[in-house]
């Protein structure tokens, strides 16, 4: 064993004696079940929010549907763009799905990345430099945190969702050259939303730029699907505005909505878009197919959201959200309650330190619009049990 090999060893028996050592598992998905080591459990840790990559009734005539349309175009390949945008992965079908987007979000022009991730780490450093602030909520994703690293703009944060430390802040920034807001509408961890009302109220008032992660409420909440802001009327108020396209879409991707000089900006000097490779055909033919037919999906948020009340009301708690946190507190009891949860049929995943603060692991529950009633209560009973 080599001096980097010792050294990484000692860290792993650290993650391991802290109960913080994670592996990857192989799993086989059926429906909105996964298999693991031949054996089937009801998965409630999914991020496919409307049920589009569970092979229900609905999902499946969709995937049908898509697959037929294909079947002229065995002449085109469609499977992969090996170049960059900017080089020769630039496709019409990139285009078809910009202009889904813009006309789903009223004209806003938008940018398709290969990830949110991408997204996230290269929007802000390629719009701001060493005269501007960003101000952060404490828990925005790892990717934005990724990103703030990055940029050459300093950056602070602000107790979680709390306007008036926020507000002290930007009383402090007023000689900033410009003052960006970093938010997310539904946040990853705790599924709690954002107070996106008074955003705006202190966004009148000085004036800053917000840029807003909606990558767990796109598809599933506001009219259409279009998200927390547009339910909460406040997406005039957005400057920027990033979501995902492998969570409730069911595909892969991400997308920026901006302005038409922002988006030419990032284009030119967004790095996490100048140096990756473009993505495959059929997966932005597949995500324009998803996005013609969101607003139509209204159902599925409907049930969505009666499956999230339904298993509030058993566990007696609040739910903000499609993502609903059971605490555990420390990481072993986070890894007691999911390998209990999988023992009973459920799969589980313990989130744990460093994702989250030390003394809140929890099991994160992501409900879908495949689950039914029976699931819920089943659920609920078991967790009731076992917890």
């Amino acid at each position: 064993m080599d001096a980097l090999e010792k050294r990484l060893a000692g860290e792993l028996k650290k993650l391991e004696l802290a109960g913080n050592m994670r592996e990857l598992k192989t799993l086989s998905p059926h429906g909105k079940y996964v298999k693991h080591n031949g054996r089937e459990y009801l998965n409630l840790s999914s991020n496919d929010y409307l049920g589009l990559a569970s092979q229900t009734e609905y999902s499946a005539g969709l995937q049908k549907e898509f697959l037929r349309s294909l079947a002229d175009r065995e002449d085109e390949f469609l499977m992969s763009s090996p170049a960059s945008r900017l080089m020769t992965g630039n496709s019409t079908h990139y285009e078809q799905l910009e202009e889904a987007v813009s006309r789903l979000f009223g004209g806003r022009e938008a940018l398709v990345l290969s990830s949110g991730f991408m997204a996230n780490a290269g929007t802000l450093p390629a719009l701001t430099g060493k005269e501007d602030l960003i101000l952060a909520d404490r828990l925005i994703h790892a990717s934005l945190i990724d990103g703030l690293r990055l940029g050459s703009a300093e950056w602070k944060r602000f107790r979680h969702n709390d306007m008036e430390h926020l507000q002290k802040l930007l009383e402090q920034a007023r000689n900033r050259r410009m003052v960006w807001v970093v938010t997310e509408s539904i946040f990853s961890m705790d599924g709690d939303t954002a107070p996106l009302t008074e955003l705006m109220e202190l966004k009148a008032r000085y004036g800053f730029r917000l840029y807003l992660d909606e990558a767990h409420a796109f598809g599933v909440r506001g009219p259409d699907g279009r998200g927390l802001a547009a339910e909460l009327g406040a997406e005039e108020g957005c400057d920027i505005r990033m979501a995902t396209l492998g969570k409730a879409m069911a595909s892969a991707g991400s997308f920026v909505l901006c302005s038409g000089p922002v988006k030419r900006c990032l284009v030119n000097r967004m790095r996490t878009l100048i140096f990756s490779t473009a993505l495959p055909p059929v997966n932005l033919m597949w995500s324009e197919f998803l996005i013609r037919r969101l607003p139509g999906m209204g159902a599925l948020r409907a049930h969505l959201r009666e499956m999230t009340a339904l298993l509030a009301r058993e566990l007696g708690i609040e739910a903000h959200s499609q993502i609903i946190p059971l605490p555990a507190g420390s990481n072993v009891r986070a890894l007691t309650l999911a390998r209990r949860g999988r023992e009973n049929g459920y799969w589980l995943t313990p989130i744990r330190h460093p994702t989250v603060p030390e003394g809140t692991a929890r099991i994160r529950l992501s409900l879908t619009a495949a689950l039914t009633r029976a699931d819920i209560l089943g659920f609920a009973r078991s967790w009731k049990q076992s917890g």
